[in-house]
């Protein structure tokens, strides 16, 4: 059974980081990514990389604050984030499927997220 299981949220002051952790079981995924869903809100991209970290794509308002990175021995992406502000408050899922892409629905498999709560 392919599985993803995510860790690593919790509750931060701005400014401060957490790094979250998306480990896969049963296969192999070309793409790992991240998105997240704030209250009330669609689900939206945040990050993805290929299976090397070669191909790397973030969303706008992520850039320079958060990085993801991918370890193949291990099966598991990361996201590491820093800078963070209120705005970032949701709750990630990680992702994964084939191709890379800004659409959640173009991703196969799912986790069942982690929260994130920023406060000031």
């Amino acid at each position: 059974q392919v599985q993803l299981l995510e860790s690593g949220g919790g509750l931060v002051q701005a400014g401060g980081s957490l790094r979250l952790s998306c480990t896969a079981s049963g296969r192999t995924f070309y793409i790992m990514g991240w998105f997240r869903q704030a209250p009330r809100k669609e689900r939206v991209f945040v990050a993805t990389s290929n299976w090397n970290g070669i191909m790397q794509t973030y969303a706008d308002s992520v850039k320079g604050r958060f990085t993801i990175s991918r370890d193949s021995t291990r099966n598991t992406a990361y996201l590491q984030m820093n800078g963070l502000k209120p705005e970032d408050t949701a709750v990630y899922y990680c992702a994964a499927g084939h191709l890379s892409s800004l659409n959640s629905t173009d991703y196969t498999h799912w986790g069942r997220g982690t929260q994130v709560t920023v406060f000031s």
